[in-house]
């Protein structure tokens, strides 16, 4: 099901039924309810047994490692520095500062690993996809173009992915769903409800 978060549609019953995070992504597989990117992943690499390293201990932490690093770091400072650069009101200079610093902080740590290999572990697994995800928004997140100069490794692999059959079926679903563009006083209701407690 197609959720459109400006409208609010992620604190339905029925979503909330799924995810009672009331966040996207989220997935209902059978009567299995699994909630966010990183699970998600996870899930269904297992339930498929692809893209996971198979072996050696050594193997499933640094996976676990990459994993974790994406969801805790590269996500919330990404999503924070997006927020204080497009939606937050001023002032915001010192929040700007911190996400944005620490979202190149996150990429160049994951540039400085594609600069030594071609995909973050030995072979393509669930921790190129989950970078893959923040990396089609970059130029966003870190508000310029000329990101991709400073992270060419990154953009590598990205463009590598975008050409998978399986990146291209996931960037067309996008296409078959319409969603409210404008970020108005509803949708930021929606979006940011600790904005509420401003008054």
């Amino acid at each position: 099901m197609a959720i459109d978060t400006r409208k609010g549609e992620q604190h339905s019953p029925e979503f909330l039924a799924i995810n009672p995070n009331g966040k996207t992504p989220a997935l209902l597989d059978d009567d299995v309810p699994v909630f966010d990117s990183t699970a998600i992943l996870l899930y269904l690499a297992e339930k498929i047994g692809q893209f996971m390293p198979t072996g050696t201990p050594r193997a499933r932490a640094e996976m676990y490692s990459w994993m974790m690093f994406v969801a805790s770091g590269v996500g919330p400072y990404c999503g924070q520095a997006v927020h204080f650069r497009l939606f937050a009101p001023e002032p915001k200079e010192y929040a700007l500062n911190r996400y944005d610093f620490e979202a190149w902080r996150h990429w160049e740590l994951i540039e400085a690993r594609l600069a030594t290999q071609r995909y973050m572990l030995d072979e393509y697994s669930v921790v190129d996809m989950a970078v893959w995800g923040w990396a089609r928004m970059i130029p966003r997140v870190l508000g310029s173009d000329e990101a991709w100069a400073r992270l060419p490794n990154v953009k590598r692999l990205l463009d590598e992915i975008n050409a998978r059959p399986a990146a291209q079926r996931a960037e067309a679903l996008k296409a078959r769903f319409t969603f409210q563009d404008a970020v108005d006083d509803e949708a930021r209701r929606h979006l940011f409800p600790s904005n509420l407690r401003l008054g």
